[in-house]
């Protein structure tokens, strides 16, 4: 599934019981990489409570296996530009059974940070 530039621009302004309500990951992002907000769907892919996670790196403490060019080259890059809006796939196995997903990394300009949708294959 992919989220249309519309629902993208949207989906900043959601509460956090309609974030939890989306059917996939969402979990956002400040310039440096520290999770501001990790939704229930994310909760429930990963065993992880967002109590756990926010505030901590994503990139170095929560999924170090993002820590690549691929997907953290990416996010840095775009935050960099102050635009970001891309789509692949990405596989998920730092302390976890392996998982396949689709990504979509989206900088919120109006925020200043960077959203992170994880949906499953």
């Amino acid at each position: 599934m992919s989220l249309s530039q519309d629902q993208l621009q949207r989906v900043p302004a959601l509460s956090a019981a309609e974030l939890d309500a989306l059917p996939f990951g969402a979990i956002r992002l400040d310039k440096e990489g520290r999770i501001l907000t990790y939704n229930l769907a994310e909760s429930n892919l990963t065993g992880r409570k967002p109590d756990d996670v926010v505030g901590k790196g994503f990139f170095t403490e929560v999924a170090p296996c993002t820590n690549v060019r691929e997907f953290a080259g990416r996010f840095h890059e775009g935050v960099a530009k102050g635009a970001l809006n891309a789509v692949f796939p990405y596989r998920f196995d730092f302390q976890m059974d392996p998982v396949d997903v689709i990504v979509t990394l989206f900088y919120d300009a109006s925020s200043q940070s960077c959203w992170v949708f994880v949906n499953r294959q």
